[in-house]
């Protein structure tokens, strides 16, 4: 925060800085002492500056030698650092910590002993070996850089041909486009009357049930109980009635102790022995994908979907008493701190993962976690979000793993479209075009793109973690920026197709009622304490999020039986 106040410009930032300098002498030499930076070949002179000051710090010398590197110092700082001859040591000092800064938000620079700062590469898998551990088949993509993106762009060239026609003769469906201003119809209510009654009419006759005879009757149906092993034996339960009002305390946020008080013949200690050692993230997933699997079996679940299509959407809670140390403040949300559960939904109405991020994260961070590591049997194919759940390295990574990405973005016609090294689209199209692909970048990174996405599929690191560190590294790291110009092209084909598709709308438009149809059940039924999480513990939340999803996805498989009988 000092050295963001320490940006040279029209004043002195020294001067600017004032007394708070003291402050970075103090923090300088101990971080720079305490860290061990290592980095690409071009941070060489800047590590070799950090050498020299942390050799001042030690000896306590004040001048900086004259041999020391300048050629890493930007030009705005040059008049500051460099005054005639003499390299002014506070200055020097400065911009050293500022390009530290920017060196490891780009990904140029990583700390031994880090997390957030470890060397991207070692994420992945061996650069020299990714190809014969992955497998030729690793990505549903041609692996050829010419044969992919020549593809690409003759489809792109195609499709802007086609909407630049038919936005020229006025005969895009549902399409304005005045004064250079792109405009979009909302899609009109198709649901007859006749269906909403009937609607009720099928509910009034699904019999009424408990919460607890409900998870006894899919546990019956499914066997689900048989999934939450012990954790060291393997073995399953010896009590599904322990197991289920565990699953339940976490559901309706209520509890293991207010959960004992309310059970005849369990005790808390009891609840909690369970919890502990049968009641955790994997036997969750495990146990829903049999709930999921189950649903995918109905066939009135055929009939809303054939299960390769999906949505996600994050669900916000407020968190209260302690777990407001841990929640995060969110302006789309208000003031109040909170967490944020994601979760993904089928098209035939199954919840099929769910995980707590952090309310102050973006949702697109989190998208493909959900399409890639659920442990049911849906073999999604395209998948839907709001504006939240996109950005251009979710577009680019989702067609490299085989997903069609399909957001519905919000004010759409304020998007830019992208165009390869072609002829000028025309007056018509003009006011879009936001720029041309580099495509000589995407060519240069190729193989790194390849390699990160193979790492993804593989299992070898998680797509969250590797959308979240792209998406912090500043403009000169050519990774991520290879993988946004890609995102770019699939974004522009993307928008082309919406423009011409309402079948396209409306399908997205379904998916996403269907999972705000889940998030009104789960608000339901996540009743207790306001529905607040009150829960410190990441774990404790995280079985907070994994008991709601079974119990909504169980009620979701219930009714589906009963509906349809």
């Amino acid at each position: 925060e000092l050295l963001t106040l320490a940006k040279p410009g029209s004043r002195d930032p020294l001067a600017f800085l004032g007394l708070h300098y003291a402050a970075v002498r103090r923090y300088a030499p101990r971080l720079l002492d305490r860290l061990v930076f290592t980095g690409i070949a071009s941070t060489r002179t800047l590590l070799r500056a950090v050498t020299i000051l942390r050799d001042l710090n030690a000896t306590g010398k004040r001048t900086v030698p004259s041999g020391a590197p300048v050629d890493f110092i930007p030009t705005r700082w040059m008049p500051f650092v460099l005054t005639g001859d003499q390299i002014d040591r506070r200055y020097y000092e400065l911009c050293v910590l500022s390009e530290l800064r920017h060196r490891l938000r780009a990904g140029d620079l990583w700390v031994a002993g880090s997390r957030k700062y470890r060397d991207f590469d070692a994420h992945l898998l061996p650069a020299q070996e990714w190809r014969t551990q992955a497998g030729p088949t690793a990505l549903p993509i041609s692996l050829d850089y010419a044969d992919y993106w020549g593809d690409k762009m003759q489809r792109l060239n195609q499709e802007l041909n086609v909407v630049t026609r038919l936005l020229a003769r006025g005969e895009l469906p549902d399409v304005s486009f005045k004064g250079g201003k792109l405009s979009v119809s909302p899609l009109a209510a198709t649901v007859p009357k006749e269906a909403e009654q009937l609607a009720s009419r099928l509910y009034r006759l699904v019999p009424r049930v408990k919460i607890t005879q409900l998870l006894l009757d899919v546990d019956a149906w499914t066997g689900f109980s048989r999934q939450f092993t012990h954790l060291h034996s393997g073995e399953a339960p010896g009590s599904t009635t322990g197991v289920l009002t565990v699953v339940l305390a976490d559901a309706i946020n209520l509890g293991l102790s207010k959960m004992a008080e309310a059970s005849p013949g369990l005790t808390e200690r009891q609840l909690a022995w369970t919890a502990q050692w049968h009641v955790r993230d994997d036997t969750y997933s495990a146990a829903l994908a049999e709930i999921v699997n189950a649903q995918g079996r109905q066939p009135l679940a055929a009939v809303w979907g054939e299960g390769t299509t999906s949505s996600s959407d994050g669900q916000r809670f407020r968190t209260g008493a302690q777990g407001r140390a841990s929640g995060q403040v969110n302006l789309r949300y208000g003031p109040e701190p909170g967490v944020t559960f994601y979760t993904h939904v089928s098209d035939q109405y199954a919840p099929f993962h769910t995980k707590v991020i952090a309310a102050n994260i973006r949702d697109a961070t989190h998208v493909l976690d959900g399409l890639l590591y659920h442990e049911a049997d849906l073999q999604i194919e395209e998948h839907y979000t709001d504006t939240h759940g996109y950005t251009e390295h979710v577009f680019a990574l989702c067609d490299l793993l085989g997903f069609r990405f399909a957001p519905r973005i919000r004010d759409l016609g304020d998007s830019r479209l992208f165009i390869a090294k072609r002829d000028d689209p025309g007056v018509v199209l003009e006011p879009l075009i936001g720029g041309r692909l580099n495509e000589r970048l995407i060519a240069t990174h190729w193989d790194d793109i390849l390699r990160l996405a193979a790492s993804i599929r593989s299992g070898t690191t998680t797509a969250s973690l590797m959308l979240s560190k792209l998406g912090s590294y500043s403009r000169r790291n050519g990774l991520a920026n290879a993988l946004r110009e890609l995102g770019r092209a699939q974004r522009t084909l993307f928008t082309l197709e919406w423009l011409q598709s309402p079948a396209l709308r409306k399908r997205v438009q379904i998916g996403l009622n269907k999972g705000e149809a889940r998030n009104a059940l789960s608000r339901a039924v996540y009743f207790h304490r306001n529905g607040e999480v009150r829960d410190r513990r990441p774990t404790a939340q995280a079985n907070r999020a994994s008991g709601l999803n079974f119990v909504v996805a169980a009620i979701a498989l219930w009714n589906t039986v009963h509906l349809q009988r």
